[in-house]
């Protein structure tokens, strides 16, 4: 049944903005050094005649999302931009009226075919990976989802019932929660603050003698400089996954600078997550890890709070990398994996007890995952792609407003605090730590939360 609140795209235009990072940052074996920002601009109207206009933003992470053998960064970059490009285009062209979920996720159904119209006009030695299309697509999702709370002059979260949407969750996933819709698996408030989830990538210093020369830009440098400006709590540990000697010193020489640190703050407690991006080359190696740590360092084993993506993301290509026993001892969850419903069933057939949310996989994606999810009791958390400005904020509301996740991470401002310019004044809760949380409360804007 057709809604009053049903939008059409009236307008719609995307523009680039390339930041060049404060430091490098190296995961997976990769050094990414700046980003490129995928900004969309949207104008809807309800079918009563209101209208409304939204932001979206993303950065276009090949490196993540597209780590190709066959092609250049910069050929995989060009490609996810004109991607981006044609899936603003269609979405221009719909002609449909609907909720922004519903219009977007039949929009997602032409991925593939703009994708390879990209392929054969640039030549691509290979096609574009569906993580590399959601990555794509994701900020024309959120700059429609944002202009529709601007419509209804409402919070995007509280336009999530049957009394908005015209299909429940059983449409979406494949008969799975019929009947019910994403207002119960999202809170009309978002919580009122958040553990912040600081990165600890392979190149970063721990310590004094990690640095060859400083910096000296008025940034934290150090690990223990970080700990202490903004009273961290919650790191993530970047790990190679290959090499279990230097995987495991990392791990205890983190836990080393925390004890030292933590206690002249009076903090007793704090947690990590590890992330080897994908580099073990099966999860003896995780059980491994997790031994070796617990002999050599039990209080950094005890902190463990999650272990993320040890294997290669193809799951269907690697059935043998099963996560059954190293998710008895730890949450093991997915992340470059998800990419749609049957990776995520996948998933649990192969023993990973957790997923971990991305707003840059696309806002409605996020949220219908992140309703299975609950409804399966899976460990949940939300990352983000060192997102900076809009796109930080816009993976922080996500994480606002799921009641089971935890934290929320951001490296945003270790990295690339340029990209932060002007919304951390709109913002400062979110953007100037102190006690090792961000402010969430301010995100309860009309649309996705963070409208200046």
């Amino acid at each position: 049944m057709n809604k009053p609140s049903d939008i059409r795209i009236v307008d719609i235009s995307t523009n680039l903005e390339n930041i060049l990072y404060r430091t490098p940052m190296k995961f997976g074996g990769r050094v990414v050094t700046d980003v490129t920002l995928f900004n969309v601009d949207v104008t809807v109207e309800t079918r009563q005649g209101q209208r409304g206009t939204g932001h979206g933003s993303m950065p276009v992470g090949n490196a993540w999302g597209w780590p190709s053998t066959r092609e250049t960064g910069d050929r995989t970059l060009e490609a996810m931009i004109q991607l981006g490009n044609l899936v603003a285009q269609a979405a221009g062209k719909i002609d449909a009226q609907g909720h922004p979920i519903e219009l977007v996720h039949d929009l997602s159904q032409d991925y593939q075919n703009l994708s390879n119209s990209v392929a054969d006009s640039m030549r691509l030695a290979e096609g574009i990976p569906r993580l590399a299309q959601l990555v794509a697509a994701s900020p024309v999702d959120a700059a429609i989802n944002d202009a529709y709370g601007d419509a209804l002059q409402a919070n995007s979260y509280d336009l999530l019932s049957g009394d908005f949407m015209n299909r429940d969750l059983g449409h979406f996933l494949d008969g799975k929660l019929s009947g019910r819709f994403l207002d119960e698996f999202t809170l009309r408030t978002p919580k009122p603050t958040m553990p912040l989830y600081h990165l600890i990538g392979a190149l970063d210093p721990l310590t004094d003698d990690d640095i060859a020369e400083r910096l000296n830009d008025g940034v934290p440098e150090t690990l223990g400089e970080w700990i202490l400006a903004d009273g961290l709590t919650h790191m993530k540990i970047k790990l190679n996954g290959d090499d279990l000697d230097w995987d495991v010193a990392r791990v205890a020489a983190i836990e080393s600078v925390n004890l030292e640190t933590q206690s002249k703050r009076g903090c007793a407690q704090w947690w990590y997550s590890t992330d080897f991006n994908e580099k073990c080359a099966d999860v003896d190696y995780v059980l491994d890890f997790l031994r070796r740590i617990q002999e050599v360092s039990p209080t950094a084993f005890d902190r463990i709070q999650y272990i993320e993506q040890p294997t290669h993301r193809d799951l269907k290509s690697n059935p043998e990398n099963k996560m059954h026993e190293a998710a008895t001892i730890k949450p093991v969850v997915i992340d470059e994996s998800l990419v749609d419903l049957e990776s995520l069933e996948l998933s649990r057939e192969q023993g990973y007890s957790g997923v971990a949310l991305k707003a840059c996989k696309g806002h409605g994606e996020a949220l219908l995952m992140g309703a299975l999810a609950q409804h399966y009791n899976l460990f949940l958390c939300v990352q983000d792609l060192t997102c900076v400005g809009a796109s930080f904020l816009h993976s922080a509301s996500i994480a606002a407003r799921i009641g089971s996740v935890a934290a929320i991470e951001g490296n945003g401002r270790q990295y690339c605090p340029r990209g932060n310019e002007g919304w951390d004044a709109q913002f400062p809760e979110m953007f100037q730590i102190s006690d090792g949380t961000v402010g969430t409360a301010l995100l309860n804007k009309n649309g996705l939360g963070y409208r200046i």
